[in-house]
Formats: C-alpha cells, structure tokens, sequence
C-alpha cells in the first residue's frame, strides 16, 4: 500500500488557464481523503494526474516513494473507479471484473479467487454470470467497484460514483465504499461535488476552489473551524447563515457584533472562541466584519432571552423530525459562492412556524463565526 505525494504541482490546459495552482497536498498511506468543491475547482484534475490521465505540467507527483511523472497508468498500480460505472455491456459481470488480470496473464484460479472473494465483499456473488443491462443502477457501480477491487492495487482512485444513483442508493452505497476501506486497508481518494458525501465518508477533506485548497482536516475540523467564507459556505447543509456587521465593545468592553443598522438592529454577544477570535483585533468600534451562524445555532427565543433577531418567514420545509425555517433578515448577505437564499433556521418540527409570521431567534454566541470581509478569512 502507499500514500500520494503533490509537490508543487500545477496542471496548465492553456498558458492563461492553470486549473491545479501549486498543489501541496500528502494522502497518508491508508487514508480515505476526500477532494470537494464545486464544478471546475480541479478536483477531478487532481484525481486523473494520479491515474496519469493527465499530464502534470509542473511539480512532482508520488505514489509511495516512487515519483510517477512519467510512468505510464497501466504501471501506476491504482484503480478507478468512474461516475459512468464503464462496464463492458457484452460481457458477464465475472468477465467484467476479471478483465484487467486476464489481461495481465494472471492464472485462472487466481483469477476464480479474486473475483469471488470482491463479488463476496459487495454482496453480487448472484449476479456474476448476468450482464450489465441486467443489472440495476446501484448493482452496476457494485460491479465496477469489484473490478477495481480485484486489481489489489496500492491506491484506490473514485471520481464521483455515486452520482448516477437515486437518493437511497446514495446512502446505501457510500456506506458500502465505507466498509470496503475499513476491510481492504487501501489509500482511497474520492472525488465529489456533494458535501453530504465528503463528511460521511472522509478521514480528512482538501476543499478546493480555483484550483487552490482552501482548507485540509477533518470533517469536524471543517465544520467546526472553517479558515474562510467559501469553505463556511460550502461545508455544512444547510448552509450557514452569514450577515454584513460591525464589532463594537459592550458591558464593560466585551465584543458584540451589530447585525445590520435599520429598525430591526440585532446586537449580539461575541462569546466562547469567536471571543478568543476577535480579541485585539477590534480595539477601534466599527470595524466591519462578516458574522457566521450556522441554521443549528438558531433557536425560537424565549420572552427574556438576549442576543437575538428577528424576520419574516418566507418558506417552511417539513422534513418530519425538524423544519427549516426560510426568513428575510435585514443584514443578511450571499454566500461566497451562491446567491442568497434567506437567512435559515433548524427548527424542532413542533416549531409551528407558519409564511408570513415575524419570528424571533435567539444566537448561541458561543458558536458564532467571525471573518474578514477583505480578506474573506475567519480571524484566528
């Protein structure tokens, strides 16, 4: 088994377009480590550089100890795995998944071995003698799981599987990839658009955006401790809510944030880390400042409760457990990547919140995030 190594690797498709920008980025041997981040960020690059699909342009790529540049994919010993599961529709589902080691000469028996024991693993053992048209969507990505499983190659390379799936398959499958890395112990990289995906089933999470990491770490890391607006925005569903406001100094010099200046002004504690975060840099009132809330750190706020807003209710959507609550709040603004689609609550589902209601939020200060509109960075 082996890591993946990016040493200041950039990939160029024209002199004006670099789509990789000096990429530094480790894979730890056995690690599942998820690249994320919208249509054309470089993500799927990234991914095709390791199978050698592409041309690095710049830099140094590693497989192990083994720089791969130059090596061709066919000795690259990876494995990949395609959103359009790439099965060859005349074939067994055995012959399809045997394929690659008969081309490579390896004995029947062994052969026998590997396919029954990876068929064994995702539950297909039944479906080895049909063919793919014979097969439902979520059984045809299982079957080029398992011609890539039975590779037992050094790195396992995913490039948004589960993107043909329905909405159960999804669930059901990512768990089954899960389980896959938990049992082969291989390195796994996975590409994918959804943020759902990258914090299930990531180890750690490099999200780009215009060819650049924007951030690497866990998915609590991420979650928690977002380096900047486009990572907050991205990571997390719903979004966090983000609001234009100033800082100033209340109840003997404590931070507070003022959340827009009309009749509907909120002014709020900074408490817990986002205190820690603006201690020394608001020494002057003012200072313009993005606040972040994530739907989860709103609640309905009781009669004596402080630190609160108020809007208008624009959308309730019932998931059953829980609402999400849709509201014009003045201060508001857009996400770094996205217009803006209100301010959002996650409310219990006995919530009662009805279109047109005025409601009243309480903020959990503690959980606030606090970035630079400049600079786009959370202050540390």
């Amino acid at each position: 088994m082996a890591g993946v190594t990016f040493e200041h690797v950039t990939k160029w498709y024209s002199e004006h377009t670099p789509v990789i920008q000096d990429l530094n980025l480790q894979i730890r041997d056995h690690e599942f480590l998820v690249l994320v981040g919208p249509s054309g960020c470089g993500k799927s690059t990234a991914l095709r550089m390791i199978a050698g699909l592409e041309e690095v342009s710049e830099g140094d790529l590693y497989i192990g100890e083994r720089r791969v540049n130059e090596v061709a994919p066919k000795d690259r010993d990876i494995a990949m795995v395609f959103q359009n599961y790439a099965l060859y529709p005349h074939m067994s589902v055995y012959d399809n998944m045997a394929f690659s080691l008969t081309l490579r000469h390896v004995n029947k028996s062994e052969i026998e071995q590997r396919v029954r024991k990876a068929a064994q693993m995702l539950g297909i053992t039944d479906f080895l003698g049909r063919k793919p048209r014979q097969l439902s969507g979520g059984q045809r990505q299982r079957v080029a799981l398992g011609r890539a499983l039975v590779r037992e190659p050094q790195v396992f390379l995913l490039d948004e599987p589960l993107s043909n799936l329905d909405a159960k398959l999804r669930v059901q499958t990512r768990a089954e990839i899960s389980r896959l890395h938990q049992t082969t112990q291989t390195t796994f990289v996975y590409v994918t658009h959804d943020q759902v995906e990258a914090m299930t089933m990531g180890d750690r999470i490099a999200v780009l955006n215009g060819g650049v990491i924007q951030q690497l770490g866990t998915p609590q890391d991420l979650y928690d401790s977002p380096a900047n607006l486009f990572v907050a925005g991205f990571i997390g569903s719903p979004a966090m809510d983000f609001f234009d406001a100033r800082l100033i100094r209340r109840d003997g010099g404590n931070p507070a944030v003022v959340i827009s200046e009309s009749a509907d002004a909120a002014t709020i504690a900074v408490t817990g880390h986002a205190a820690g975060q603006v201690a020394g840099q608001a020494a002057a009132d003012g200072r313009k400042v993005v606040v972040g809330i994530r739907p989860e750190g709103l609640h309905l706020a009781g009669a004596d409760e402080a630190d609160t807003l108020s809007g208008v209710v624009e959308v309730v959507e019932h998931l059953g457990n829980e609402q999400l609550v849709y509201l014009k709040v003045h201060g508001a603004r857009a996400a770094s990547d996205a217009e803006s689609q209100g301010t959002i609550a996650r409310l219990p589902a006995g919530a009662g919140a009805q279109v047109g209601q005025r409601l009243t939020l309480a903020v959990d200060t503690a959980k606030l995030h606090i970035f630079d509109p400049a600079s786009s960075k959370r202050f540390i």
